[in-house]
């Protein structure tokens, strides 16, 4: 298989709820001079049945993608969250001697949340895209923990034409989401989220990007329930110059 091609993970939340996320993110590929392939057979990725102790069914997952996704020389995903199970999570799913870990591990070493892999593995410095917007960034828990994605999309936005980046206070806080954290714990969840959305609004920025689909749902959520002005984005929609689908929250 070519070298320049590659495979989209396209996660759940993406799939049922933001495709225009997915396309966005095939189209900076293209840009970037990649072909992409999208498994058919691809599922969950099983992050929360890991979350939730469920190892058994978060293991038969992992083999399902595992094999859905060997053979590509990199598998690129929207999603910090999503990615660091992949490249974090799937190994320590099986023991050492099982024929599975080494092919977990190999899967791992070549899957890359999407903003890291234009400028990390690609080399892309810019995006040739306009947006006359002002924009905060939130930088999710997975993407910034387990994988170090921080500085990644910010130099892809600081080429973007027209941009204004206003950083948050406590821009690196969980939102609350937390995968099955805001199912568990909803009332920290809506306070954390509360945090989250002031801090925002502070900055006066007309949006909030972030790199997980799930964390901007859940401060969309919050921000529409409290009135607040800003939308949200996320952010390969901007960097695709994707600003005519609605925001996060609002019909089309």
């Amino acid at each position: 298989m070519p070298e320049r091609t590659v495979a989209l993970f396209v996660t759940c939340l993406v799939d049922m709820f933001r495709p225009s996320v997915g396309f966005a993110t095939v189209k900076l590929l293209e840009d970037a001079g990649c072909r992409v392939e999208v498994p058919p057979v691809q599922t969950c990725c099983g992050q929360p049945a890991w979350n939730s102790g469920d190892r058994e069914n978060a293991k038969a997952i992992a083999r399902q993608v595992i094999a859905a996704f060997e053979g590509y020389a990199h598998v690129v995903v929207p999603s910090g969250s999503c990615a660091a199970t992949i490249a974090r999570d799937y190994e320590r799913m099986f023991e050492a001697d099982d024929p599975w870990a080494a092919r977990a591990r190999a899967l791992g070493a070549r899957t890359h949340e999407i903003t890291a892999f234009l400028t990390d593995v690609l080399g892309v410095t810019e995006v040739g895209q306009k947006a006359p917007v002002s924009v905060t960034y939130h930088d999710s828990c997975s993407g910034l923990r387990s994988l170090g994605i921080r500085e990644q999309p910010r130099r892809l936005l600081a080429s973007v034409a027209g941009l204004e980046l206003r950083e948050m206070a406590e821009n690196d806080v969980c939102c609350g989401f937390g995968g099955t954290f805001c199912v568990k714990y909803p009332d920290i969840s809506n306070v954390m989220a509360g945090d989250k959305t002031r801090n925002i609004a502070a900055t006066g920025a007309d949006m909030v990007l972030a790199g997980d689909l799930g964390c901007l749902m859940n401060m969309a959520g919050k921000a529409s329930r409290e009135g607040r002005a800003f939308r949200a984005r996320h952010v390969v929609e901007v960097l695709a110059g994707d600003l005519a689908t609605p925001p996060i929250g609002e019909a089309g």
